[in-house]
């Protein structure tokens, strides 16, 4: 079974960041994943990944002003410059924090550029991401969001990603799949990670509607775990939904898995 990562953005959001390290290993967590560390030094959430002896499987790039709604500026024409320092200050980051493999969020469809310009963008500075990440040994991932929950986000299909990967032509860029976003936008979920599985890098869930804990929605997780093994995947799996009352109290459906 692939080990599970506890994501610290979404889970145990009743204490603050830094303590929610703690929460993770005092419930069975081996791994964490979180959406930005850069409002923290790099060196203290080390030692909190060192003392509660966790693997940090994942963090994002730099997305723009995350408070003022950006969702990532890969896909701006106008904001190449400040993508470019956004890798290096990811890069810097993951080097620290043990990191093998970061997300770049795509971004909302820019307001004044054309569907080309922002194509044209996303792709160069994709090429530009993998190829620092490249000299490091990082892996680079891109993930499609659903519409629904966030309006205007470029890229939403598991083939738009996959289009994506081909032409940007580096080795080392994969696929972020989000079972949850995913089973909003098109379904599928068990053939298209048999498919595409060479491609997916990492794998995130959450159950719909409500992008609760597994168990609690239409999706059928026991057999999708089952069905993961089956395949060969190796990655982790992680765990970036809304706890439908608290953490804790919603982590009984990993009773029936191993983590």
């Amino acid at each position: 079974m692939p080990k599970f990562a506890a994501n610290l953005t979404m889970l145990f959001t009743e204490k603050p960041f830094l303590e929610r390290f703690e929460a993770a290993h005092k419930n069975g967590f081996k791994a964490v994943e979180f959406l930005f560390p850069y409002p923290w030094p790099a060196e203290e959430i080390k030692a909190l990944l060192d003392k509660y002896q966790l693997e940090l499987v994942l963090h994002n790039l730099p997305p723009g002003d995350w408070n003022a709604g950006e969702r990532g500026i890969a896909c701006h024409p106008d904001r190449v410059d400040e993508f470019k320092e956004g890798v290096a200050q990811a890069i810097a980051y993951a080097q620290v924090l043990g990191a093998k493999q970061l997300n770049c969020l795509a971004g909302k469809m820019p307001e004044h550029a054309s569907a080309e310009q922002a194509h044209a963008t996303l792709v160069s500075n994709l090429k530009y991401a993998a190829q620092e990440f490249k000299k490091h040994g990082l892996r680079l991932l891109i993930e499609p969001i659903n519409f629904y929950d966030m309006p205007g986000f470029y890229l939403n299909h598991t083939q738009q990603a996959l289009d994506l990967i081909d032409e940007v032509d580096a080795d080392n860029l994969f696929v972020q799949y989000d079972i949850y976003h995913m089973q909003r936008m098109e379904g599928e979920i068990a053939a298209t990670l048999e498919k595409h599985l060479a491609k997916i890098g990492h794998i995130q869930i959450g159950d719909n509607p409500g992008r609760h804990e597994p168990g609690t929605g239409e999706l059928n997780y026991p057999f999708l775990f089952n069905h993961l093994d089956k395949i060969g995947y190796v990655g982790s799996i992680g765990c970036e939904y809304k706890p439908k009352t608290n953490t804790e109290a919603g982590l009984h459906w990993l009773k029936t898995v191993t983590i």
